[in-house]
């Protein structure tokens, strides 16, 4: 599966958004991509995790666990890791900070894949990977399905994605004209502070 190819199912399935946009991260965009929706289709979620996966296998990354950050990296972590047949667990946030709960853990020394659904500035995926580092865990590779940074965003790891965008973000104060105009909506689950 080819970058358009991967675009197509997102396309496909009412998730590559144009409008104006509120991020999780408190940025603007003209561009959003709802991965829920391309992961509710069972099929289309197996076909881009098992293209995700054969990719990261060609990159000779061994792989013991996949951790992925809450909320959207659940569903995309799990099946990557059930198509690399490892265990595959989430952090999620307590107190603001991403933590393991729930009974997992990390062993240490385990080679880890910290598995994102969309990436544009990295500060989750960064968030994920301390967590990982604090439980002594070896982070050896990072993968998303969309990189939507262009490729700019750093992690702290090696990043695999099925497809890399540059699609623009903005502060509140720099928003062009024509996005001023729409209203901005915020699709994402996660609350932003004001």
């Amino acid at each position: 599966m080819n970058q358009e190819q991967v675009l197509d199912e997102f396309r496909a399935a009412g998730a590559l958004l144009e409008g104006h946009f509120k991020l999780s991260s408190g940025l603007h965009s003209p561009v959003y991509l709802q991965c829920a929706k391309v992961m509710m289709d069972p099929a289309r979620a197996g076909r881009l995790c098992g293209t995700f996966a054969d990719q990261l296998r060609a990159t000779g990354a061994q792989i013991d666990l996949v951790v992925s950050p809450a909320m959207g990296g659940v569903v995309v972590g799990y099946e990557v890791a059930r198509q690399l047949g490892v265990p595959g667990i989430f952090t999620e946030r307590v107190d603001g900070e991403f933590a393991l709960r729930r009974g997992f853990e990390i062993p240490a020394g385990a080679r880890i894949l910290m598995m994102e659904d969309i990436i544009t500035t990295g500060l989750s995926s960064r968030e994920c990977i301390k967590t990982i580092n604090d439980w002594g865990g070896n982070v050896v590779a990072a993968g998303c399905l969309i990189n939507r940074s262009g490729g700019r965003a750093e992690v702290g790891a090696p990043i695999t994605a099925l497809a890399t965008i540059d699609a623009p973000t903005y502060k509140p104060e720099d928003v062009p004209q024509a996005m001023q105009v729409l209203p901005a909506i915020k699709p994402g689950s996660r609350d932003m502070k004001a």
